[in-house]
This record gives structure tokens, C-alpha cells and sequence, in this order.
């Protein structure tokens, strides 16, 4: 089943450098052929609520998959960047 990951910056970016710093190692990093992107910071309409800074979605076919990345070393290094750049909700949703 599967699992989509979303990550959704509340506010602007707070740090540029270290935002750049995490996109950087994210491009560097082994690709996961696991990992189909899905949105990447791409317009957002507010139907309802405020609309957020940007929105990440990203496809694998499991949650466990999800979960593998997410954890990996590659990204595990990455994330302190990404938290000192902005602040983000990320989360985990199956799929049908």
C-alpha cells in the first residue's frame, strides 16, 4: 500500500544558507528508487485556512519504505539544516 510523505513549511524561511546547505545534501545524496516525488513547493490555493509557506510530497511504496528513508544516515544529516532554515510539519499518510 502506499505511503506518502508530507512535508509542509509553516512560515518563510528563516535561514536561506542552511535551507540551501539541506537541498544540497538532499541533491547529493544516493537516490532512493524507492522515492517518487510528487510536489515540490509547487502554487498552493487555501480552500479553506491559511496556505502554508510550501508543501513537499513525496510517494513509497510502504510505510516502512517511508520510515527507511526518512531515517537513513543521508537524510538523518540533512535534517538539522532543514529545522535551523524553517520550520516544517512532516508526516507519514497510507494511501489507499
Amino acid at each position: 500500500m502506499p505511503a506518502y510523505m508530507i512535508c509542509i513549511r509553516e512560515d518563510a524561511v528563516r535561514d536561506p544558507t542552511e535551507l540551501a546547505i539541506y537541498s544540497r545534501m538532499n541533491r547529493e545524496a544516493p537516490r532512493d528508487p524507492k522515492l517518487t516525488p510528487l510536489i515540490a513547493y509547487g502554487a498552493t490555493e487555501a480552500l479553506e485556512g491559511n496556505a502554508p509557506d510550501g508543501i513537499v510530497v513525496l510517494q513509497f511504496p510502504t510505510v516502512e519504505d517511508a520510515k527507511a528513508w526518512y531515517n537513513s544516515p543521508h537524510y538523518q544529516a540533512a535534517i538539522p539544516h532543514r529545522k535551523k532554515g524553517a520550520d516544517y510539519r512532516v508526516m507519514i499518510v497510507q494511501g489507499l
